[in-house]
């Protein structure tokens, strides 16, 4: 069946996403049947190609999800959910993360088309698996390498950033400077 007509009556003509009124498809949440237009969202074809893996994801084009992640909409709210889990170690989505509502059976969905097996986990010199905005501290002193600084052992770095396609890297700050640090040298 085609529901091409309902979803595009239901969102106005734009984006339910980001609100573009330009270059929309129809994007089927998944895993949903298709037997409704409930099943379907209205989104850019920018956005689309994000979700489908065709480009690299740009976390900046995501930031509309500030917005539409407070949609009626389930399916709207299902994609929110999985870009703002995806996005995570990219720190703002973990507050957004933390606000959405979905209910059971909207979360279930969600999760049900997250690759959570396959996702890249950073652990810390105890096993644990770190966080972005994660406190960790140094269980070593470590030099900076590029500057005169040593970071000390015992020193805090908060609000750690992942490095997404490195699970040893974790980003963070010592005494102002921005740096990256394996993760065997810390605990959380």
């Amino acid at each position: 069946m085609n529901f091409e007509k309902q979803v595009i009556s239901r969102s106005g003509n734009v984006c339910e996403l980001s609100g573009a009124t330009e270059d929309l498809q129809i994007y089927q949440v998944q895993p949903s049947e298709g037997n409704s237009a409930d099943d379907f969202i209205l989104i850019s074809q920018n956005l689309k190609n994000q979700l489908e893996g065709s480009v690299e994801v740009s976390a900046n084009d995501w930031r509309c999800l500030n917005d539409s992640m407070w949609s009626e909409v389930s399916a709207v709210k299902v994609v929110a959910y999985r870009m703002l889990d995806q996005l995570k170690g990219e720190g703002w989505p973990n507050d957004l993360l933390e606000m959405i509502y979905l209910d059971e059976a909207e979360l279930t969905w969600a999760k049900a088309g997250m690759e959570d097996e396959d996702a890249i986990k950073h652990i810390d010199s105890n096993g644990v698996v770190l966080k972005a905005g994660d406190t960790v501290v140094l269980i070593k002193e470590l030099d900076v390498k590029g500057s005169t600084i040593t970071a000390k052992r015992g020193t805090a770095v908060r609000n750690i950033k992942l490095v997404h396609d490195d699970p040893t890297l974790i980003e963070g700050k010592v005494d102002g400077q921005s740096i990256y640090i394996l993760t065997q040298f810390v605990k959380k």
